[in-house]
């Protein structure tokens, strides 16, 4: 079965622009990955400034070669005209880890 990992982005309110436009502009950067199968950016509705950014994948070890390569390349970079990477839109972060082990699907 598929595993998810959900990393919980605290993000102050004046930064939640900042941080979906980011995730805007990387659209597709994970869907050509080995072993990715869904990805959705969740924002917090009331009573908490978490957003949860939900990733499913084949198995642990294409999260890991996804996390070794592409992610942290496309979250290396991004340097501004002056040679400095953008401030964080996150305060903080926590990766946590799921595996599917039931799921259903709409009835056709």
């Amino acid at each position: 079965m598929s595993i998810v990992k959900i990393n919980v982005l605290t993000v102050p309110s004046e930064q939640r622009e900042v941080l979906e436009q980011r995730f805007a502009a990387r659209a597709g950067a994970v869907e050509n990955s080995d072993g990715f199968e869904w990805f959705e950016l969740l924002r917090p509705v009331e009573g908490t400034d978490q957003y949860l950014v939900y990733t499913r994948w084949r198995s642990e070890a294409d999260f890991e070669a996804w996390m070794s390569t592409t992610m942290r390349a496309s979250h290396g970079g991004g340097d501004s005209a002056e040679g400095e990477r953008p401030k964080p839109a996150a305060t903080g972060s926590t990766l946590w880890s799921f595996e599917v082990v039931q799921q259903a699907a709409p009835k056709a």
